[in-house]
């Protein structure tokens, strides 16, 4: 049976009934959604002392980071491949969200961050330590030793810059004027990277048109586009975390970051809501005072924060006749990513080759990098955390790009033999990594962009905005304060964007800029 057609089982019975403030005894704030963004951000209020409400449409919290169970089976929704839960410096978000509500979770070390396979036979690994990393990509392009060196170091300094400060709000001119003072070397080499892009840098140390097309690839597994339009600010992070963090993955599964944010939440004195589904966000003389639910009630709050999509925020949650100019003008440069077409597969252990690695990225023609079901994204899990599986089997989660257009107007019939379909081409295509997998395969379960839109309420399905050309880097991303007073938006439609480390950024700077303005 399909995901959309069905409601997740789950470890325990996270909805509830909570006391309600009325609406003559505001909250500080509502955060409508239980994303990563939408939970960072009121942890962190919470643990300044605010009273938060959290509205979550759907019975259990995470969003694009939750989970499901199937079949004795715990599968992540989306991404397995986990940044900020490392120990040291600034950059590891996570830890540091976890801490600030006094809840821990843990993790599990990954040793290599992906398995390319890639076309002209190029397959390696990138691994936790860098200099095996530069030493296997070199073994590929000798010629290109100095230039592979050049260009990563140069997203080292990037990463140290940010490693460097507390990340917090950039719309706070306080904390701007202190963190200068404190690391003015730091400030000024952020100043120099944040309108410069990937590619541009990449081309300045390497000319070899394939260890370009590799670089492409790089970003695109995570930013959803090629080096050209990938901000030098989110790849510095990506390239050097995974070598000083590193990529652990949280034991239980990665919808326990939501729940574990969700217990700290509440152990703050603060609420969450589950099937509370927000339909309008409520304002008075221009200001955003309150939502609404699809049952009516009516909550108000001082401050009202938007998990969602600016395009589900100010074209379904407010009058799409009254959006502002600003938002208008980013809808010009910023356009919607692709959906997902996910394949959650349970296979017998005997379906995975000794010294599989847990992630992997296959593609065999270069030219089909960002078209739909181009690239192939696979997480086995279970892997570093066996518990998700019932004994001798193991989780295949594959994901590739696809649009909903093509999801569209189609009978139940036809929609499920699509999916079928779907699912037999992408297993077909595995084989090349896990020979006879489709002998193996114990459980599967298809997921279209329909089935994101539905469940995760997310227009389109999107993963987030994707730049609709190529802008100077990350000025164009918008900060969390929006042109409506009151309202604030967090997630990966504001800066620095897609990921979940970069959304508890978001969460973080939007916390910090509405404590301030709450004098909290």
């Amino acid at each position: 049976m399909s995901a959309s057609a069905r409601l997740p089982q789950t470890l325990s019975s996270p909805a509830k009934t909570a006391p309600l403030h009325t609406e003559s005894q505001p909250w500080d704030a509502i955060v409508i959604g239980s994303g990563i963004g939408g939970l960072v951000t009121a942890t962190q209020l919470a643990a300044k002392g605010a009273k938060v409400l959290v509205l979550e449409s759907y019975v259990i919290p995470g969003g694009s980071s939750g989970y499901f169970e199937r079949a004795g089976y715990r599968f992540d929704v989306g991404a397995s491949m986990i940044f900020g839960f490392g120990n040291h410096g600034t950059t590891n978000l996570l830890t540091r969200a976890l801490q600030a509500v006094n809840v821990r979770l843990e993790t599990i070390a990954d040793p290599v961050q992906i398995h390319y396979h890639l076309p002209d036979k190029l397959d390696l690994k990138v691994h936790r330590n860098y200099e095996n990393f530069l030493q296997e990509l070199t073994q590929h392009f000798p010629h290109e030793a100095q230039g592979i060196r050049q260009f990563y170091d140069e997203c080292w300094k990037v990463f140290n810059c940010l490693n460097a400060m507390d990340l917090l709000s950039l719309e706070e001119p306080r904390y701007l004027t202190r963190v200068f003072f404190q690391h003015p070397l730091a400030c000024l080499g952020l100043v120099k990277y944040l309108p410069q892009n990937v590619g541009d840098i990449a081309r300045r140390f390497i000319s070899d048109p394939i260890l370009l097309k590799f670089i492409d690839m790089e970003c695109y597994c995570w930013s959803v586009v090629p080096a050209d339009l990938t901000p030098m600010i989110n790849a510095g992070m990506v390239f050097s975390d995974r070598h000083y963090g590193g990529i652990n993955y949280p034991k239980g599964g990665v919808g326990q970051i939501a729940l574990k944010l969700v217990e700290g939440l509440e152990k703050a004195g603060s609420t969450i809501l589950y099937k509370s589904r927000v339909t309008r966000i409520l304002t008075e003389n221009g200001r955003a005072m309150g939502v609404q639910l699809s049952s009516g009630k009516i909550f108000r709050a001082k401050r009202i924060v938007s998990n969602a999509t600016r395009w589900d925020t100010f074209e379904k949650l407010l009058p799409v006749a009254e959006m502002p100019n600003s938002e208008k003008k980013w809808q010009q440069r910023y356009q919607k990513s692709p959906s997902f077409l996910n394949l959650h597969l349970g296979v017998k252990a005997e379906a995975l080759p000794p010294d599989t690695e847990c992630h992997h990225i296959l593609l065999e023609n270069w030219d089909c990098l960002e078209e739909a079901e181009g690239t192939i994204f696979v997480s086995i899990p279970t892997l570093l955390d066996s518990s998700l599986a019932p004994p001798d089997r193991h989780i295949i989660h594959t994901f590739t790009p696809s649009w909903i257009e093509d999801w569209q107007e189609l009978s139940p019939h036809a929609y499920q033999q699509k999916k079928n379909d779907a699912a037999d081409r992408l297993i077909s295509r595995l084989e090349q990594v896990l020979p006879n997998l489709a002998e193996q395969v114990d459980y599967r379960e298809i997921g279209t962009p329909r089935t994101h839109r539905r469940f995760l309420r997310r227009d389109s399905g999107t993963y987030g905005p994707i730049p609709s050309r190529k802008l100077l880097g990350l000025l164009g991303m918008p900060f969390n304060r929006t042109a409506i007073s009151g309202l604030y938006c967090v997630g990966d439609s504001t800066f620095p964007g897609q990921g979940l480390n970069a959304v508890a950024f978001s969460g973080f700077a939007c916390a910090h800029r509405i404590a301030v303005d709450l004098n909290l």
